[in-house]
This record gives C-alpha cells, structure tokens and sequence, in this order.
C-alpha cells in the first residue's frame, strides 16, 4: 500500500501545478488576470483568452493546496479540441512538431508574432529564427557555395507549416505554398534576359527548378543541386543539345534513349542481359532520370520514390499507411531493388530476404565511407546513402539465425533436429514483417499489433487450445 501511495505522490506534478497562493475552486478568468494580465496582451493573442482561462485551465483546490493544470492529459489533445483541421491523418504529410507537441512553435497565450509563433521565421541565427531552432538550413554555407537570398526573407515566403497533403507530393512533404515551378516565378521571371542567358537559351519556365537547384544553400555556385550529370555540370550543354527551336528542346539525337547509351552504354548492356528485366528500364531513360542533375544520385526525378510510384500504383497505396519502411519511401526504392534488371526475383538486389534485410540491421553492418561526398555506401559500393543513415537503423544481435524478436528466437529456417537437411518450420524476415508499409508499429505482417496475439499465429500451443 504504502509503494501505491508513493507513486500517487509522484505523478501528481506531472500533471498539475501548485498555484503559489490558495484559490476560490469557483475561481473566474477575471481572478486570474489580476496576476496574469500579461498573457492577455500582445500583437498577437490567442483567441481562446477571449473565453476564459477555464476554458483550458483546470483549478482544483483540496484543503489549503491549489492546483492548476490542463483540462485534457497533453496539450496537442487540448489545441486540437479546438483546431481540428490540423489533426494527423492517415497517409498526410505531417510538420514533426505538429504531430504532438504544438507549444514547440506556438505560445498558447500571447506573442509578439503571428499565429503567436515564439520566435519570427526570420533571421540567420536560432536565436532570431523559430525555424533554425530545428532546422541548420543556410547557417553553413561553404565559402565556394551559395545561399538562396530568399531565405533573408523568411521561411514563410515559400513555406505553409501546417499545408499538409497527400504523402510523395513535394509541395505537401515541404509544406510549400505552391507547387514549382509557380512558387519560383513569383520571384524570378523566366522571361528576364540575365535569366535565358544563364540557361543557355534553352526554355526552362516550365521545368521543375529542384532537378538542378537546391532552393537553399548548396557547395555549388547559383545553387546547383548536390548531384549533377557530368556534361550540364562542365557546361558541355551542345554535347546533348542544339540550339532551341520555337521555345522547344532539341538534341543531337531524336531519339533521347540513344543519346544516353552513346555514354552509357553499361547499362544498356545490363538492361538487355538481365535475368530478371525491369520492363521500365526497357524504356525512356528521360521516364526516371532528369538529364541535368538532382538532389540524390542518379538524378531520379521527380524523385527516388514517387519516379517508382508513377508505374507501381499498388505500392502507393502502401504509402497511405501510418508506418512506412524508411529505405522504401525516404531513400527510395532502389535501396533494396535492382532499377535496371538483375538476377534475382523481385529485382531484390541480393537473393535472399535475409541477406536483404541484415545488409542495414544486421549485426556486421560495415558501410563504406565518401567523406568527400558526405555518403555511405551498402552492397559493394552499389547503394548511396546520406552519411548520417544509420543512426536511426536498429541493428539485430543475430547470431547463428537466432536473437530477434527475442533471444534464441529463430529468424531462419528452422531445422528438422531428426535431420539437418530438412527445413522444419520456413522462416525469414518475411514471415513477421511488411518490406514496405503497416498500418501498424514494426511493420508486423497483415497490420497487426505487435502484442503477444500476433506471436499467438505461430506459438499456437500457448494459447491452451
């Protein structure tokens, strides 16, 4: 009894403030500003003060202690009783901070700024800028780089934090006010000689901007994106291109796919000899590859996943789903697949699902290092990751096909003890886990819970029946 009581006494701070002086517990929001008059006054005051104090405020009073705290258990429950809109829904982007904790960006009474933000969103220093508290964006730019002069202008120049939308589409994932190439018109006219003559005169009003420019910061002069094709970059422009002809494209070659094995003729040779063809791959090159640059290798456009989604409708239906595989819809597909044919079913990179999985949370994890890229690299130099991966991957103690979910736990097939040579039970990483998405935490198979009722679909004997 005494343990019961002790955890009673702990956990009432965590819910409730002791008021420094005693209160009626019929007190009113007038009572309260006598103290508090400052959390009424400001450029920008929550319009909720307008109600009351009790309107989010709870008094309890028990002999001579007062207690105030909130009337719900958290305060997203509490800002979203009211701002419904802004709730997280199923297969929507989502700000990370307005998931669960709105007083990170918002002062829930008053401020001197809009929407009662705690900081402008603008400023070059985390002191100045709400944004930067999170975000390192244009604080370090390299002596020989470059900085969007937008950014003096604020974050929200380009920026809607709460714009949330369907999940893979850029102006939601980057809470955009409009979609590129409309958003970067509004500021760079495409009709501007300085503007034609830094594209060698070749149209670009409609292009997507962030194939080859980093709408930040880059290393690179005029924000050149991170990754670009070895010709746009030493300006060898007439290698691909003639000059434009009624404010349209033309290459030297018609035929664009032919113009890309002139160079690349490796891959059109593992295209054409593989095992396991990859029928996208059998087509346009210009279909997933922007010819000039892009903010990952390859140049995947309009990027490493929605390039895959485009033709894989199925999988973007997994990409509804709350929980999603990040190599699979951050990275991109090709973390696990082989983009251009391979020999494996699936285009898996490697044969079996095992090896797949442990290749990034297996217990020898040894990714290469591109310091001078700020990259790591996994299957023999084949897949390049951003340096910073695998800090957030869980690594599985395995040892001799067991240790996960539990120790001892078999992750392979298991073996008839009667006779090595027969497999008892088959098993993989398939056999509990999604590759792609669940509608549940782990990635657990059919969107269960990851709670001993899904153990219970194969340790049957535990039930009692």
């Amino acid at each position: 009894m005494k343990a019961v009581l002790f955890v009673m006494v702990a956990v009432v701070p965590g819910f409730a403030k002791t008021h420094p002086v005693p209160l009626d517990k019929n007190v009113d929001a007038a009572k309260c500003l006598e103290c508090h008059e400052d959390k009424s006054k400001g450029k920008a005051v929550h319009s909720a003060i307008a109600t009351g104090c009790l309107s989010c405020h709870e008094v309890r009073v028990n002999r001579d202690v007062t207690r105030v705290k909130l009337i719900t258990t958290t305060t997203q429950a509490l800002c979203l009783s009211c701002h419904d809109e802004k709730k997280v829904q199923a297969g929507q982007t989502m700000h990370p901070p307005a998931v669960r904790d709105c007083i990170k960006c918002h002062d829930p009474h008053q401020s001197e700024n809009p929407n009662q933000l705690l900081k402008a969103t603008s400023g070059t220093t985390r002191d100045d800028n709400l944004c930067l508290s999170c975000h390192k964006i244009g604080v370090d730019v390299p002596k020989e780089g470059s900085r969007h002069a937008a950014l003096d202008m604020g974050c929200d120049t380009c920026h809607a934090t709460h714009r949330n939308g369907e999940r893979g589409k850029l102006e939601f994932e980057a809470h955009l006010k409009k979609m590129v190439p409309a958003l970067c018109l509004d500021c760079h006219d495409a009709k501007d000689a300085d503007m034609q003559k830094a594209h060698q005169g070749q149209p670009f009003g409609s292009a997507n901007c962030l194939q080859c420019h980093n709408p930040h910061q880059s290393s690179k002069p005029k924000l050149m994106q991170t990754f670009l094709h070895n010709p746009f970059e030493n300006k060898m422009c007439d290698s691909c291109h003639q000059a434009a002809k009624d404010g349209k494209v033309v290459l030297t070659n018609t035929d664009s796919r032919a113009l890309c094995l002139s160079c690349h003729e490796d891959q059109g040779k593992k295209i054409e000899s593989a095992k396991v063809a990859h029928p996208g791959a059998q087509g346009e090159c210009l279909a997933c590859h922007n010819p000039h640059g892009g903010k990952s290798p390859g140049f995947i456009q309009p990027d490493p996943v929605n390039a895959c989604l485009a033709c894989h409708s199925e999988q973007a239906d997994q990409m509804k789903k709350a929980h999603l595989h990040q190599p699979a819809f951050a990275q991109g597909c090709a973390t696990c697949h082989e983009p251009h044919g391979g020999e494996n079913e699936h285009l898996l990179r490697v044969a079996s699902p095992n090896k797949l999985c442990l290749e990034c949370h297996g217990p020898d994890v040894n990714p290469q290092k591109i310091p001078a890229e700020h990259l790591v690299t996994i299957f023999d130099g084949k897949v390049r990751l951003p340096e910073d991966y695998f800090r957030k991957v869980p690594l599985l103690p395995i040892k001799y096909g067991r240790g996960h979910p539990t120790d001892r736990h078999p992750v392979s097939d298991v073996m008839d003890p009667s006779d090595v040579n027969k497999v008892l039970k088959p098993m993989n990483c398939l056999s509990c886990h999604q590759p792609h998405s669940s509608a549940q935490a782990n990635l657990l198979v059919k969107d269960q819970a990851d709670n001993m009722a899904f153990c219970m679909t194969c340790h049957k004997s535990f039930t009692g029946n």
